[in-house]
């Protein structure tokens, strides 16, 4: 039985009373203080396991040792992510550094700029054997103003959207609900074509999701359900809602996260504010927590 089969409304009910009863009321209550963020204590782990079990996400904290690239990719290690996406943008250890660059190779791309990024999850362009399924952020330089995220665990979004109607959430597991277009750069092809659906359930059980909120070069699939669809995910995650977080990352502080729809404010264009980014292909093993 699975709560996400719209087949099974007992076995959903059940998921949904235990999901809403357990989710954090606050920001706060996401927050694990490490003392080692490359090496998690005992306590450590089941405190992020913890958070990651109730809302697929935790922020950690651990400001006197700041994190290089290299530790970056320990810490994800120690949390059960290895398989990192070498995506276009990445370093060679498939680490970003989202900084503001105008260089040939991140122009055109909104995490290297100063802009706002709208509701997504991290490689909603991704083929399906790539998705992008665990999170890192941490900050090394937090903005002076702004780069704010606002976050929203995905299991909320299509619990909202089936208690709406699970007609909705049909729609959005069709598996040519929301196509993206190649991307193509000076005439060459960087990207094919993705389509996939925006929810769908992995074989370990897991709900998984992929989603922009972006008006350009994407294309939904037109039919009255699939449009009826967008339009109610869209007003759920307009918000409010006692599950909707903001959180600007201090130095030193860091996201570890099952992909969950997030967004970023805003930032003065003329801003050292650093980021590192590592996307995965695993979810967070909170089994090896």
């Amino acid at each position: 039985m699975s709560p996400f089969d719209l087949d099974d409304a007992a076995a959903y009910a059940r998921w949904r009373d235990a999901k809403l009863a357990g989710h954090p009321g606050t920001v706060g209550e996401l927050l694990v203080e490490l003392d080692d963020p490359t090496a998690p204590g005992t306590t450590e782990r089941a405190a992020l396991a913890e958070r990651l079990g109730r809302c697929n996400m935790a922020v950690f904290s651990a400001p006197w040792a700041l994190l290089d690239r290299e530790g970056v990719r320990r810490l994800g290690a120690q949390v059960g992510l290895h398989r990192l996406d070498q995506h276009l943008c990445a370093g060679e250890d498939a680490v970003s550094a989202l900084t503001v660059a105008d260089d040939a190779l991140h122009a055109g791309y909104i995490p290297y700029t100063h802009r706002p990024i709208a509701w997504h999850t991290d490689g909603y362009y991704n083929p399906p054997e790539h998705q992008i399924r665990g999170l890192l952020l941490y900050s090394v330089r937090p903005a002076r103003e702004g780069g704010t995220n606002q976050l929203l665990d995905h299991e909320i979004a299509y619990l909202l959207l089936r208690d709406r109607d699970p007609a909705l959430v049909r729609a959005l597991m069709h598996p040519a609900a929301m196509c993206i277009p190649p991307n193509r750069v000076d005439g060459e092809e960087l990207r094919p074509e993705v389509c996939g659906p925006v929810f769908s359930v992995d074989a370990a059980g897991h709900l998984h999701m992929r989603y922009t909120a972006r008006r350009r070069n994407i294309r939904w699939r037109d039919d009255p359900a699939t449009h009826a669809a967008v339009a109610a995910l869209a007003e759920i995650l307009a918000g409010p809602s006692p599950w909707h977080f903001a959180y600007r990352l201090a130095a030193g502080q860091g996201l570890i996260c099952n992909n969950v729809l997030h967004t970023r404010s805003g930032f003065e264009a003329d801003s050292a504010r650093l980021l590192y980014r590592a996307r995965y292909y695993d979810r967070v093993a909170l089994g090896t927590l």
